[in-house]
């Protein structure tokens, strides 16, 4: 219906309305200078231009008019000042309580304000009219308070009890009546008895008064209690229209004489009776605004609880009690659940902003939206993170459409200060069946598959059916993860020294060693090689952290046993690959070794040539700063990376350390020898000291000196032992 159209059909209801309210007033009358027990019109007029604002205020006088003219005749000279009174009340009305917002009508702050507004209406209303009726000869001097106070109550409530009822039942001006969600209201069984209970109420309380007596207007606590029970169980509309209806029966019923209930003529006690009725129908009201306000915030806290503040989509502690009932049906039809991560996102963070970053996942969420079918769910799980539930999807099917969402996630693209924002995706899937398994263990396994797709590069899906190897790997790397994090915080990482020991003669006086790290598991006391448990570290990135701690706990002891540590000429420590990148690394050695007694220049850290090969100009500049600071470095298992000869004169380091599977394998492997006599003549040729690794038998060492290596490290010189006891310092505890 056009705009234009639809204004004027709402005029005529409010107008119709507004004579059929006047008309029923003026059979309440007693006479044509009594003034009406009861103005429904009143709550007509405040209603429609509440609603509808100033431009449609022109029905109240018109409809004054039409009802005097057709129901209610008054001398003419009345009839201007009736008008009058009902305009400019209503707009008196309408004008104080438009100056409270008017976003949310059912509060009890806006209800009390409400209640102000009638009263100021009814006021003026009352004022203007009564003085028109004094004016006209239709009352004289005496009857004028009487009058007012009759005219300002039935104003009153007729604006009490039939204003709520029209504001909520009428369209707004878009057109759209105000709809209220009605899934934390009573049942459709609850709302038809209350029906009935009303309508009950309304013929127990005419068929009691019928028999009389000076109490029958108690009976009006019948449906007093219905509207209570509305108020507090169904929508306030139900509240609001029971309400009206109320009214317009015990005023019909007070002002007729029906029933048994004596018609109010004695003007106090119709001032009496009026007072009486605003309370009762104001009440409920106010209660049904309480008990609705008090839902709406519970519906607030509810959606923050459930609901993703930055996508809008469901949080994970919503999704995961969504597949509870989910994973307990007992249908046959094939579903998957996918977790999706986004690639890089903190490259955007770090370079556009935090703030750019949250409008990318937002649009990346409305993409991920927008490829959902409707028994789908979705939900953001983490910063980045997101968690999709397929329904009927087979294996292949849900793999289709996951990569049909990576390329839409790929080519979306989010503006942001002049920049074009993208990223890709990647997605672990696992397909399930209703009943097989719980919502932990699919989680896991669909995120394990996620984590298979990133390092594979990105951008991909992995199926975790078709991965288990690799899945059952990334489940117990995770569980390496808890215990290496336990053991950090819990200080149960522990040093051991191995010898580095000379193979040539020279002036090599002091102790040359390096500190290899176990961890000692809590749970079961089983003494953890490194090889069990860095892999699993460097993977989730907790290399670094353990670096840090190696540091600390190496420092921290050779500062607290001065003389052992004065016989040290080298300590070394090995770095993991993260600690190349780490931005923090560096200004976390050089404030650690600001503090420190031990001398920086018998510090030596080993990188292994892989990770610095990996970004060789990063890792010049991190050895550079290092080597500022008086570190040496050692390039560690040298030989088993992809590095030529000519890397090394980009690496200024002071010790090549040979490959352990090199030293091994000289006595009957004539390649395994000239690898080692070639690393060692170059690290020679360039001015650096050559280190063989595992050097486990005598003739090994022989070996070595032989080829003019200069240190050899392994079981043929010492095992690796416990710091204390490494410097002797166990055996003297014992004496």
């Amino acid at each position: 219906m056009p705009a234009s159209l639809r204004r004027i059909v709402v005029v005529l209801v409010l107008l119709a309305l507004y004579v059929a309210g006047g008309a029923y007033s003026s059979l309440l009358r007693g006479g044509p200078d009594e003034v009406a027990l009861f103005w429904p019109a009143a709550g007509v007029g405040l209603a429609g231009v509440l609603r509808y604002g100033l431009r449609v205020a022109w029905f109240v006088p018109l409809g004054t008019l039409l009802v005097h003219l057709l129901f209610e005749p008054v001398p003419r000279s009345f009839i201007v000042w009736s008008m009058a009174s009902n305009f400019l009340g209503v707009l008196a009305g309408a004008w104080l309580m438009r100056r409270q917002p008017m976003d949310d009508l059912l509060t009890v702050r806006f209800g009390l304000h409400a209640l102000g507004g009638s009263l100021v209406m009814a006021t003026v209303s009352a004022l203007i009219g009564t003085t028109g009726m004094f004016h006209a000869g239709m009352i004289l001097t005496e009857q004028l308070p009487a009058s007012a106070g009759r005219w300002l109550l039935g104003d009153l409530l007729g604006a009490t009890s039939i204003a709520p009822a029209v504001m909520l039942l009428l369209p707004g001006r878009n057109g759209q009546r105000r709809r209220f969600p009605d899934s934390e209201y009573a049942s459709e069984p609850e709302r038809l008895g209350w029906n009935i209970a009303l309508m009950a109420s309304y013929l127990l309380m005419a068929w009691g008064g019928s028999y009389g007596g000076n109490y029958a207007l108690g009976l009006v606590a019948l449906p007093l209690g219905v509207m209570v029970w509305s108020a507090v169980r169904l929508p306030p509309r139900f509240t609001a229209i029971a309400s009206a209806l109320t009214m317009l029966l015990i005023a019909g019923l007070a002002g007729f004489g029906t029933a048994g209930y004596p018609r109010a003529t004695d003007p106090l006690d119709s001032l009496y009776l009026l007072v009486f009725l605003v309370e009762v129908a104001a009440l409920p009201l106010m209660l049904a605004f309480a008990m609705h306000q008090q839902r709406v915030a519970a519906g607030v806290l509810k959606h923050r609880a459930n609901v993703d503040p930055l996508t809008g989509l469901e949080n994970r502690n919503a999704f995961e009690e969504g597949m509870r009932p989910v994973l307990a049906e007992t249908s046959t039809v094939p579903m998957a659940l996918a977790y999706l991560d986004l690639d890089h996102l903190k490259l955007i963070n770090d370079t556009a902003s935090h703030a750019a970053g949250d409008q990318l996942i937002r649009g990346v969420a409305g993409v991920v939206s927008a490829h959902m079918r409707p028994e789908d769910r979705v939900a953001r799980t983490g910063g980045d993170e997101f968690a999709l539930l397929l329904r009927n999807c087979t294996p292949m099917v849900a793999e289709d459409r996951m990569r049909t969402l990576l390329r839409a996630i790929e080519g979306y693209r989010c503006g942001w200060n002049g920049q074009m924002l993208g990223t890709t995706a990647s997605a672990g899937i696992v397909t399930f069946l209703p009943g097989q398994a719980d919502y932990a263990q699919l989680l896991s396994q669909a995120d394990a598959a996620c984590f298979t797709a990133k390092e594979q590069g990105g951008n991909r899906v992995c199926l975790a059916s078709l991965d288990a190897g690799e899945l059952l790997d990334r489940t117990a790397a995770m569980r390496w993860v808890v215990r290496i994090r336990e053991a950090l915080e819990r200080n149960t990482l522990a040093l051991y020294c191995q010898s580095i020991v000379p193979l040539q003669p020279g002036a090599h006086s002091g102790r040359h060693f390096e500190v290899l790290l176990r961890l000692h598991d809590p749970r079961t006391g089983e003494r953890l090689e490194p090889a069990q448990f860095m892999p699993a570290a460097e993977r989730f990135r907790l290399g670094t952290r353990i670096d840090r701690e190696v540091i600390t706990q190496t420092l921290a002891w050779l500062e607290s046993h001065p003389e052992q540590s004065a016989t040290v000429e080298s300590c070394c420590i090995n770095l993991s690959g993260e600690a190349v990148i780490d931005e923090g690394f560096i200004g976390f050695v050089a404030e650690r070794l600001r503090r420190s007694s031990f001398p920086a220049s018998n510090l030596c850290f080993e990188l292994t040539e892989t990770s610095a090969v990996r970004d060789l100009a990063r890792a010049q500049r991190f050895i550079n700063q290092l080597r500022e600071l008086g570190c040496r470095f050692a390039l560690d298992d040298f030989g088993t990376g992809f590095c030529s000869f000519n890397y090394l004169r980009a690496l200024d380091v002071d010790y090549f350390k040979i490959d352990g599977s090199f030293v091994r394998d000289m006595h009957h492997s004539p390649m395994a020898e000239a690898v080692v006599r070639s690393i060692n003549e170059i690290a020679h040729v360039l001015d650096k000291k050559s280190i063989a690794e595992h050097t486990e038998t005598e003739a090994q060492r022989r070996a070595l000196q032989a080829l003019g290596v200069d240190f050899g490290q392994g079981y043929a010189f010492d095992a690796p032992r416990p710091i204390d006891e490494y410097f002797g310092l166990a055996e003297a505890d014992k004496r």
